[in-house]
Formats: C-alpha cells, sequence, structure tokens
C-alpha cells in the first residue's frame, strides 16, 4: 500500500475528528445573557440595591454562582473582586472597602442575582460588573453599572409628587382635546330648521271631503306653528241663499266659507 495514501487517510480522519469535536463542544456550551441598569445614583450615607438579572436556556441548578466586581473611577487596573455568591453561601472578596457591607438581595430561582451596599460612600462611585455562570451556560459577558454617590440635592428629580403632577397634566390635556374635539363637531353638524307647512298641503286639503276636511285642518294647525299653543276646533260652515226649503228643488250653492276659531 502507497505510504502518501495512508498518510492522506490518516489526515481525512484527524480532520473529522477536530471537526467533530468542534461542533460538539459549541453544542454543550451556551451563551448566558446578565442584565444590569447602566447607571444608578445614590445618596451618601443610604443602602443601596445594586440590580443584576440573567437570562439561561438551562434550568438554574446548583452549580449557578455569582461573581462582583468592582473599578474605582478614573482607575485603569482590572476589576477585583469583592463578593461571590454560590448555591445558598455568600463569600466576600479581598477589598477592604467592603467588608461587612455587602449583603445577598438575590434569588437565583427568579434569576435574580442583585446585592445590596450598606452605608454607600463617595469613594464607592465607580463601575461594578455582574458575572453569573449556570453550567452549561457559561460564556457571556458581565453586565456593567455606572454607580454614582452624591448628595442629596444632587439626585436626580424622580419623586413620587413630580410623577403625580406629571399624570394629571396629562389627564387634564386629554380631557380638554376631548371637549374641544366634541365642540367642532356640533358646530359642523347641519341645523335642522323648521319651515312649516307646505302650501301643497293647503290646497289638497280643500279638496278632500267635508268630513275630512276636520282631520286635515288640524293636522295643518299642528304643524304650521309648533310653539304655538293648543288650538280649538275649526268649525265649517256652508250656506244656501236659494230661499226654498224642500229637499228635492235643485238650489245654487255659495263657496263654502271655513271659520277657524282658535282657542287663545
Amino acid at each position: 500500500m502507497d505510504l502518501r495514501f495512508i498518510l492522506r487517510r490518516l489526515y481525512c480522519f484527524l480532520l473529522c475528528g477536530v471537526i467533530v469535536y468542534l461542533i460538539s463542544g459549541t453544542l454543550l456550551v451556551t451563551a448566558i445573557d446578565v442584565y444590569a441598569p447602566e447607571e444608578v445614583f445614590f445618596e451618601n450615607g443610604t443602602t443601596g440595591t445594586l440590580k443584576c438579572s440573567f437570562k439561561s436556556k438551562e434550568v438554574v441548578s446548583s452549580g449557578v454562582s455569582v461573581t462582583w466586581s468592582f473599578q474605582p473611577e478614573g482607575s485603569t487596573e482590572q476589576p477585583l473582586s469583592f463578593f461571590y455568591y454560590s448555591g445558598v453561601t455568600s463569600y466576600p472578596g479581598s477589598l477592604a472597602q467592603f467588608q461587612k457591607r455587602v449583603n445577598w438581595a438575590g434569588d437565583l430561582n427568579k434569576k435574580d442575582a442583585s446585592i445590596q451596599v450598606v452605608q454607600m460612600q463617595f469613594s464607592d462611585n465607580g463601575t461594578y460588573l455582574c458575572d453569573v455562570k449556570n453550567p452549561p451556560d457559561i460564556t457571556g459577558s458581565a453586565a456593567q453599572i455606572k454607580v454614582r454617590v452624591v448628595m442629596k440635592e444632587s439626585l436626580p428629580q424622580t419623586s413620587p409628587a413630580i410623577i403625580a403632577v406629571g399624570v394629571i397634566a396629562a389627564v387634564t390635556c386629554l380631557i380638554v382635546i376631548a371637549v374641544v374635539t366634541y365642540l367642532i363637531i356640533r358646530r359642523q353638524e347641519p341645523s335642522h330648521d323648521y319651515d312649516g307647512c307646505h302650501s301643497n298641503e293647503t290646497i289638497s286639503s280643500q279638496t278632500l271631503p267635508l268630513g275630512k276636511k276636520a282631520e286635515s285642518s288640524m293636522e295643518s294647525s299642528r304643524c304650521s306653528s309648533p310653539s304655538a299653543p293648543v288650538q280649538g276646533p275649526v268649525i265649517y260652515a256652508q250656506l244656501d241663499h236659494s230661499g226654498n226649503k224642500s229637499s228635492n228643488s235643485f238650489h245654487k250653492m255659495e263657496p263654502v266659507v271655513y271659520a277657524d276659531i282658535r282657542k287663545n
């Protein structure tokens, strides 16, 4: 068998093995995402809570660990660990600045890795890093928080009173906009003025029989003036000037005169 052929086969086997190893390692090791606010402000002398949460595809196991590190403001050195938590036990770091001042405030079952720092001082200004590992989710970047310790007068104005004033102002603006919109719509609606009865209604009422003229006259009187007081009955008189009382003789008929007696 040719030596070159053997070496070529061996090279192919080694290459396939490396590829399988890399693929299997990538599948077994997944990334973990850690979240924290970019910047927070604390009043000098108060207890500050540094919030940190994480997102992992794996179930939180007993091997999960949390590491907090600190880099002073203006420093170019590597951040130093000052708090470590694993399982149900916390371990303080070597920084004397945070000795007996850091308490665990998170809940790993809720994917919360927050801590509390008692008696915040101006020397605590700097960058804090929260790093979480949940095997096999071990790859990922630590979340960074910029901490500002200031006097009470320098705190950002986010008090409940200011928030309440903002909410009231927003509600008032919505009410004013609704009222203005309603008035504009009302003005754009066409007006419905009363026009009274038309002349053809009066003319047609004259061609009706005597029995129906009363009803037609009452209807016309009602629609001619909707705001007028209630009218009394209408009396119709028919005059006969023939002088002959006989019912069989033909007599001349005068035009009918209608007397409209209205009740004042």
